[in-house]
């Protein structure tokens, strides 16, 4: 095994556990305790663990962005309730555009069942996981892959974003607070969600609990210009308060339903 694919499955344990130990990561992969140390020390300098006595607990800092296929592993439930009802809000024969996020994907998939929609997007996972719609139209915006991305950004991206006009901007982020907005790790990506916002006739947000109050580097995008917010779980009166003031739909599932 590689030592970056290592690194990337002591992350993954990370997502799950929130914290590792040498002794039973070495056994684990069946290397040295000292190979998983120089493994932790660099995720370490790299912002993504932090080494504790015997081995690292997670960091949750909305600065850093992991891997998409660590990403994507996160809070699998919240996604996928967050894509179900997103799919109750899309129409047969629909003009879509789609992110590149982790939570895309899942609504990619949820989507399915749908008749006749046309996707746009900067998503290289979520046209794999349309490869095998029938009656769809799925258009990529071209540009260029991010290295550890499987996004496309850049000026192309932002040319094929905004040569079609869409019903429907579905998109996710990093953070939403209530005073600066809706922001991202990334201003490429934040280019790419501008450009979607700005075709679409509707803004939908698709957000779980853990995005609320946390303020990500780069801003998308106030949060007046927001139709719709799709998240996981029944948000604090105060930001339930500020959504009924702006206009702003708030979708979730209560407990039980």
């Amino acid at each position: 095994m590689l030592a970056l694919e290592r690194r990337n499955r002591i992350l993954e344990e990370l997502q799950i556990k929130r914290q590792v130990v040498v002794a039973e990561l070495a056994r684990s992969f069946k290397v040295s305790e000292e190979t998983i140390r120089r493994d932790l020390d660099r995720l370490d300098k790299e912002g993504l663990a932090k080494k504790s006595y015997g081995g690292a607990v997670i960091v949750e800092n909305s600065a850093i962005d992991l891997p998409f296929n660590i990403r994507k592993k996160r809070n699998i439930p919240g996604k996928q309730k967050i894509a179900e009802l997103i799919a109750a809000q899309v129409e047969d024969g629909d003009h879509i555009t789609l992110d590149p996020s982790t939570t895309a994907v899942f609504i990619a998939k949820a989507l399915k069942e749908k008749q006749r929609l046309t996707v746009i997007t900067n998503s290289i996972e979520v046209m794999i996981e349309l490869s095998d719609v029938e009656s769809w139209n799925v258009y990529c915006s071209g540009g260029t892959m991010m290295e550890g991305y499987l996004a496309l950004t850049g000026p192309r991206a932002i040319e094929g974003l905004g040569a079609f006009n869409t019903d429907k901007a579905i998109m996710s982020c990093k953070g939403i607070d209530m005073e600066k907005g809706v922001t991202d790790g990334n201003e490429l990506f934040c280019e790419a969600k501008r450009a979607m916002l700005d075709n679409s006739r509707e803004h939908i947000l698709a957000v779980d609990h853990s995005k609320f109050g946390t303020v990500a580097f780069s801003k998308i995008c106030d949060t007046d210009r927001i139709d719709k917010i799709v998240t996981d779980e029944r948000p604090d009166e105060k930001w339930l308060d500020l959504f009924d003031r702006k206009g702003i739909e708030c979708i979730y599932k209560e407990d039980g339903e």
